[in-house]
């Protein structure tokens, strides 16, 4: 097996290096990076707009150019979080959260810096991953059905209520909300309509890119506006403070070992992919922490643990997607779809019939993060510089950019109407220091929890017990319980501590 696997990487290097797969490789990656940095543009609409040039050149070429562009994105999307706290994609959404105070505190090249390092490493180990385990992560998300994918994100949201700051009450509140947000739309089952109050742009629900958009990036312009007046452009960065300190890199290993190992996981099941990955690893991150109370005012862990894991995640979605035909998220189906154009049947005999697309496919995200590297790290410097710019001038640009980002994805104004709701509704929330990143994780995770769950119920017949009758629904249904108890009493320690010190 190993000899066999070692041809399959001499063979995929020979097909990926071909001048044109390389040049494909390239465009591939300069695109997702653009797309990554413009706020709400994102790998979807760029991949569907290419999908149509695919029918003129060779498969090889087609699937590595969208395959660049969907992990390229990953890279960019850090850039507007961390210098503008506009999640340039959802899944950098939780980088926002320790990336943009760094860059109040001034140190917005060092999270810079962590992030492309740790979107690397993630990525890279991503690769080592999906050669040496394929064929045991694919097993393993066929082995998982409707009742352990409901609980194993119902623990998800559970662990992740401790990215929010303060009372426990408020942040299962805002995973609270953000489900209910998730609800809004047409029901898939029974084809009613639910929370769109006589809507009908609300039929296909909330837009995941207006939802983000208004309560990071216009919820922030809100709040900055009268401030940025007064206070003024930051100081000039030196070249000396765009390099991490020896502590910081010496708090990165762990952070990007841990999140790649959680997006190598949750990239390779069905229906989760790396905006899950990302936020459970921030939530990982903090809780291992020595000192959690670091986290949301500029600790670069939490850069760091999420980066790894949503590049991680990206790399190992291509699992299910090439060995089971199985496309993880809406991303994936287009990749699928690239695929099925060029006559490419995914699959389990897909190794055997298409060893030139699989191998070649391979080789080239590594190839292709490393066009990353190269292109990112210089940059750097001119993306910080960015931050020279005064925001009175910033701020006309960035709605700009956010109006046409949300207008990309479906072509609707009133999603340009609703980021602007939503953005004061996040400004308000902040104010009231709540957590709109549990809002948002919500908003992901509560359609797929009640999708499974309801699948999960109709397959035994309604009978509750199939949570208990499954291991490894079981385990993480025990999982869930602990961790809810574990919250509850120290947060009841934490109260009792505080009245005693009053």
């Amino acid at each position: 097996m190993a000899m066999t696997t070692l041809e399959g990487l001499a063979h995929g290097l020979a097909v990926a290096l071909q001048p044109g797969v390389l040049i494909y490789s390239l465009l591939g990656a300069v695109l997702g990076t653009l797309v990554g940095v413009l706020p709400g543009i994102g790998a979807m609409a760029a991949i569907t707009l290419l999908l149509p040039i695919t029918y003129y050149i060779s498969s090889e070429a087609a699937l590595v150019m969208l395959a660049a562009v969907y992990y390229g994105a990953q890279y960019g999307g850090a850039v507007a979080s961390i210098l503008l706290r506009l999640p340039g994609t959802p899944q950098s959404a939780v980088t926002t959260l320790d990336g943009y105070p760094m860059a109040q505190q001034g140190r917005a090249g060092v999270a810079l810096f962590t992030a492309m390092i740790s979107s690397f490493a993630g990525s890279m180990l991503g690769i080592v991953i999906l050669v040496l385990l394929a064929g045991g992560l694919s097993q393993l998300a066929t082995s998982f059905g409707a009742a352990d994918y409901a609980t194993m994100m119902v623990l998800g949201l559970v662990a992740a209520s401790t990215i929010g700051e303060g009372r426990l009450s408020k942040s299962l509140a805002m995973v609270v909300l953000g489900v209910i947000l998730g609800c809004v739309g047409t029901d898939v089952n029974s084809g009613a309509q639910r929370f769109t109050f006589g809507q009908v742009q609300l039929l296909d629900g909330i837009n995941l890119v207006a939802l983000a958009m208004g309560l990071f990036g216009l919820a922030e312009i809100i709040g900055n506006i009268r401030k940025a007046e007064h206070d003024g452009p930051p100081a000039r960065v030196s070249l000396r403070e765009l390099v991490p300190t020896r502590d910081d890199l010496r708090r990165l290993a762990a952070p990007i070992a841990r999140g790649t190992a959680l997006g190598g996981f949750f990239g390779a099941l069905p229906g989760t992919g790396s905006t899950i990955s990302s936020f459970l690893s921030y939530a990982l991150e903090r809780r291992v922490a020595r000192q959690p109370e670091r986290f949301g005012k500029g600790a670069i862990e939490g850069v760091a643990g999420p980066e790894a894991a949503n590049n991680s995640a990206s790399i190992t979605a291509f699992v299910p997607t090439l060995t089971l035909g199985i496309p993880g998220d809406p991303i994936m189906a287009l990749m699928l779809g690239a695929l099925v154009i060029h006559g490419i049947q995914p699959g389990p005999m897909m190794l055997e019939a298409h060893p030139d697309m699989f191998w070649g496919l391979v080789i080239s995200f590594g190839i292709g993060n490393l066009f990353l590297l190269v292109l990112n790290l210089p940059l750097i410097g001119i993306w910080v510089a960015m931050l020279r710019i005064p925001f009175r001038w910033l701020y006309p640009a960035i709605i700009i950019f956010v109006c046409l980002g949300v207008y990309s994805v479906r072509g609707s104004t009133f999603d340009i109407v609703m980021v602007a709701g939503i953005g004061v509704i996040g400004y308000a929330l902040t104010q009231a220091a709540f957590s709109p990143a549990l809002l948002l994780l919500g908003f992901v995770l509560g359609p797929l929890i009640e999708t499974n769950l309801r699948r999960a119920l109709l397959i035994s017949r309604g009978d509750p017990m199939i949570f208990l009758e499954r291991p490894i629904a079981c385990g993480f249904g025990i999982a869930t319980v602990a961790l809810l108890i574990y919250g509850f009493v120290k947060h009841r320690k934490h109260g009792l501590q505080e009245k005693r010190a009053s």
